[in-house]
């Protein structure tokens, strides 16, 4: 009896790793071994960089804040301490958003926390 071989479900598992390994340079994207080393790094990068994007972010906005509560005479710290106590429910995205874009709100936050 011969054997059976399903081409089209093999095929379709090469097509799939070369389209992703598309516009890689040299062998990388028409070498299947290669390039499906290549396409398990770059998806294994992109897992742990989709979660490395929310750390760098958060960092960015911390600087911000910072930066613009020094001008007022306040440190970070102090600050989102006060903001608590307060009561005051704005997140680091939204604090350094008026920071950066509208600097006469969030000197009027500052205010209302000093």
């Amino acid at each position: 009896m011969p054997r059976s071989v399903n081409h089209a479900a093999s095929k379709a598992r090469r097509k799939k790793i070369l389209k992703l390994a598309k516009g890689s340079y040299g062998r990388r994207k028409n070498v299947l071994t290669v390039a499906k080393n290549s396409v398990e790094k770059g998806l294994g990068y992109a897992y742990r960089d989709r979660r490395n994007k929310k750390r760098e972010f958060r960092a960015l906005w911390i600087q911000r804040i910072n930066a613009a509560a020094r001008e007022e005479g306040m440190s970070y710290s102090e600050f989102m301490g006060k903001l608590a106590a307060k009561g005051i429910e704005l997140n680091r995205k939204a604090l350094a958003d008026l920071a950066y874009s509208q600097p006469e709100a969030f000197k009027a936050v500052v205010a209302s926390v000093k």
